[in-house]
């Protein structure tokens, strides 16, 4: 993951937000005492999704069971 400082960040910030959209990769902007990542919103919406779907009980091992269930054994239609 790049690296870079605060002031370059400032200097370069539209082209650091392109960056981040068009490769999908994070920069680390580095403080004095601290350290900040930029991520694209796709990524960060993908984030909160993330953990929202792991936060309700059995959804990460309900995923991991459908993950190893062959696709000839699921239904094509979904009951609703």
């Amino acid at each position: 993951m790049p690296k870079i400082s605060v002031t370059e960040a400032q200097s370069t910030l539209p082209d650091l937000i392109d960056s981040v959209y068009q490769s999908q990769e994070p920069i680390v902007i580095s403080g004095q005492n601290q350290n900040a990542v930029l991520i694209s919103e796709d990524a960060w919406t993908g984030i909160q999704e993330t953990i929202y779907l792991l936060s309700i009980p059995k959804m990460g091992e309900s995923i991991r069971e459908g993950l190893c269930t062959p696709l000839s054994d699921c239904s094509e239609e979904l009951d609703w």
